[in-house]
């Protein structure tokens, strides 16, 4: 089987947990996901099948989209409801001064990754560190925030969606946003609701798939990881030199493509340059 499932992962899951289970639902080990997820988040994981994780390379730089409740006046040491308290304060903040606190987190900005991530500092995984009650310096690293709204506000709570490169660490974000108010913020709730090119709207609970008789139907084609691009059918041609790897002349303006041939079968994502078309990753059988 190959293909891409977009699965609804449930809390209490870890991202390997999914990949490990749908091994045995699709009966092979090649098998990959984009973009881990927190146990604690739920939302939309992409996971490869099959050839299909030669595409996986191209998801990694994907931007997302989350929705994400932060609990104001709660400092933890995850910087989500997971860790252990460390302060707690009045949550002395209105929905306006919430407001006008966002557009500091928006555009281009830095972020300190938490202790409790699986970054490696020195060959370690910063959570191993964290976990045996040591902390060191982590670098700064630039992210992006393409748009970031507040959807609801209790004055205990709030509810933002965020639109957000590769990279971005919510629950960073919720603590940074309760450092700037003054009362201090951690994540209760977090849930993906677009990776890439896929939403909420194009996933699959995994208790469905895990139950499904036939769960290669809920497989998507690989092309629909490049939906951006336009398509193109080549000649027999053309087809031979592609599945020989060979480069060849084509009438297209320069750009990527998704490349077919006469049958319909995706080849390959292709770059043409100067009136040359050249696989940059081919997905075809061999």
């Amino acid at each position: 089987m190959t293909g891409i499932v977009i699965v609804d992962k449930p809390a209490g899951w870890t991202s390997q947990d999914v990949t490990a289970r749908l091994r045995r639902v699709f009966g092979t080990r090649r098998i990959g996901h984009g973009g881990t997820l927190d146990p604690m988040a739920t939302g939309v994981l992409p996971v490869f099948v099959g050839r299909a994780t030669r595409g996986v390379e191209f998801f990694e730089h994907a931007d997302k989209t989350y929705e994400a409740v932060l609990r104001l006046g709660t400092v933890t040491d995850t910087q989500d409801s997971t860790g252990t308290v460390l302060e707690k304060r009045p949550a002395a903040v209105t929905e306006a001064e919430f407001r006008d606190i966002l557009p500091k987190f928006t555009g281009k900005i830095t972020q300190v990754p938490p202790m409790y991530s699986a970054i490696k500092v020195d060959g370690k995984k910063l959570y191993e560190l964290a976990r045996a009650g040591k902390e060191v310096e982590r670098k700064p690293r630039e992210i992006t925030i393409f748009s970031l709204e507040l959807l609801e506000f209790s004055g205990e709570t709030a509810k933002i969606r965020v639109h957000c490169s590769k990279g971005t660490y919510i629950r960073t974000l919720c603590h940074d946003i309760g450092a700037a108010l003054g009362c201090g913020a951690c994540m209760e709730t977090l849930r993906r609701t677009a990776a890439g090119e896929y939403t909420l709207a194009d996933s699959v609970e995994l208790d469905t798939l895990l139950n499904a008789e036939r769960p290669e139907d809920y497989l998507r084609d690989v092309d629909t990881l490049f939906r951006q691009y336009p398509a193109v059918t080549l000649t027999e041609k053309q087809t031979l030199r592609c599945r020989n790897g060979n480069s060849f002349s084509i009438a297209l303006p320069e750009g990527s493509y998704r490349a077919y041939d006469g049958q319909g079968t995706f080849l390959m994502l292709a770059k043409v340059r100067g009136g040359i078309m050249e696989t940059v990753k081919s997905f075809f059988d061999v």
